[in-house]
């Protein structure tokens, strides 16, 4: 029986497979682009082959160091530092600013800076 990736007691969102299938479709494309086989690239980063090859096709169950010492082997670590960027993260900037106090309280004396 083949192994399911989105175990029925937990599956995952389609969005997340989807981006998770992207990015191993990007990384083989890097990968082949110079010209590396799986072997010499998985040997590099210090992960098995088949761990590479789980990345490359998508899986979601590899660890994000492995997936981070490919980028880094393949030159694109730095790519991976907008993620999670909370500069890019609208939505938290919105619950930011809603906790933010409604106004501000005038001081009961006015301070005299004219010197």
């Amino acid at each position: 029986m083949a192994q399911n990736q989105s175990r029925p007691d937990s599956p995952l969102p389609f969005e997340v497979r989807e981006a998770v299938k992207g990015l191993g479709e990007r990384i083989r494309t890097a990968r082949l682009r110079r010209r590396m086989s799986q072997e010499e690239l998985a040997d590099a980063c210090g992960i098995g082959r088949r761990t590479l090859y789980r990345i490359e096709s998508g899986g979601a169950g590899i660890a994000v160091g492995h997936i981070f010492a490919v980028l880094w082997k393949l030159g694109l670590l730095s790519t991976a530092s907008s993620l999670a960027d909370p500069d890019q993260d609208e939505h938290g900037k919105i619950l930011e600013a809603a906790r933010l106090p409604r106004r501000v309280r005038s001081a009961a004396s006015p301070v005299d800076n004219d010197f």
